[in-house]
């Protein structure tokens, strides 16, 4: 009986501690629940509460910006959607696909697309008047050609020389004539002004306003490389100006016989300077015999000095380096209007002769038919002409 109450009070005892256990460690369970509880509430109200914030700060930022600028609405859609994205990412909801793309266009730059558009090339007057288009039998690129014989003045080979077309700066070689004959001070300074900027076409040149050089290196750069400036100022300063520069010009033209021939600038940009190849071969036999013209004109280059500044001018006619010529005298033209043009004294197979090519087409062309000239004359020296029969008896 002993042994049971023992046992029984044993049980009662361990019973109690064990509840006496749960209830101390009841309040840190319940304490620590309601603690995360309050955290997690805490959180939401933070939360709930930035995203009110973030809301409204949104709602009126894009709101002000429709109200301010109405001319770019694009942009503030463009806002609008970018700050909803951030809303919802802000929240954890997943933006739509479409908000993505109204962000990313947002940041992405605005390329500005170039657009380029081809003017129709300008037809020559050789082309508008079918020039182009006629047959020779070497093939010429050149609308027009003479080749003469200078001593002899035998025509050799002929295509369409009596057509008058712009001449383009083969005028500068009148312009060179007229300066050459009136025995001026070469070593007198001109300068370039704002009068010898073309207005015909609009080129560049090297010679800036306020350049100063001779009469003498204006001559060379004109004739040698076709230099604008300088012939525009040759004529500009010549005594009584540019007016009576063009005068002369045109009587030069008439006492030679020149009958084709019209000039209305010393540069040869405009083009309503004209001529025919019998007359530009007329003009290259007498601007032939003036030593200075025949120095300047094949000159393979050139350097002047502009204050700090050296520059270097080549001729325009690159067949003067080539070994294979022996050339007089020469002058390049281009515009437009006129097409490649080119006059020269050459000596070929040991004749001197006087060749002009007008409204050639492309840049190399119009040596390219010279180069057919020389070829073709050279083999016509080399075949021998049938003997005269002897009389018989």
């Amino acid at each position: 009986m002993s042994l049971g109450v023992f046992r029984i009070r044993k049980l009662i005892l361990a019973a109690t501690v064990a509840a006496w256990v749960g209830v101390c460690a009841l309040p840190t369970v319940v304490n620590a629940a309601s603690s995360s509880a309050k955290v997690a509430k805490a959180a939401k109200a933070s939360s709930a509460k930035a995203v009110t914030k973030r809301t409204a700060v949104s709602a009126k930022a894009p709101t002000r910006k429709l109200a301010t600028v109405q001319s770019k609405k694009s942009v503030a859609v463009a806002k609008k959607g970018s700050s909803r994205v951030k809303v919802q990412m802000a929240s954890g909801k997943k933006p739509t696909a479409r908000q993505v793309a109204a962000r990313s266009e947002v940041r992405k730059p605005l390329k500005a697309t170039m657009v380029r558009v081809m003017a129709p090339a300008r037809l020559s007057m050789g082309e508008q008047l079918g020039l182009r288009s006629s047959d020779d039998r070497l093939e010429l690129n050149s609308s027009v050609a003479l080749v003469i014989d200078q001593e002899t003045n035998e025509v050799l080979f002929s295509k369409n020389d009596a057509a008058v077309l712009p001449i383009a700066s083969l005028t500068k070689l009148m312009t060179g004539l007229v300066i050459a004959d009136a025995n001026l001070d070469m070593n007198e300074l001109i300068t370039i002004t704002q009068d010898d900027v073309d207005t015909y076409k609009g080129s560049s040149s090297r010679l800036a306003v306020g350049s100063t050089l001779s009469r003498g290196e204006m001559m060379h750069l004109a004739l040698m490389s076709s230099e604008n400036r300088a012939a525009n100022a040759l004529g500009r300063t010549y005594p009584g100006g540019l007016s009576e520069f063009v005068r002369l010009m045109n009587n030069k033209a008439r006492q030679l016989g020149m009958g084709d021939t019209r000039y209305v600038e010393p540069t040869g940009l405009s083009s309503l300077n004209q001529s025919s190849a019998r007359d530009l071969a007329t003009l290259v036999s007498v601007a032939y015999e003036r030593p200075i013209l025949r120095s300047l004109s094949t000159s393979p280059g050139h350097e002047i000095e502009l204050g700090r500044r050296t520059l270097h001018y080549n001729n325009s006619n690159r067949l003067i380096k080539n070994p294979d010529w022996e050339i007089g005298l020469q002058k390049t033209g281009y515009i437009s209007e006129a097409g490649r043009c080119l006059v020269m004294q050459a000596k070929v197979a040991g004749r001197q002769l006087i060749m002009v090519f007008l409204d050639s087409a492309g840049k190399l062309s119009r040596m390219q038919d010279a180069e057919r000239v020389r070829r073709w004359v050279e083999v016509q020296a080399e075949t021998p002409r049938p003997m005269a029969a002897r009389p018989q008896g």
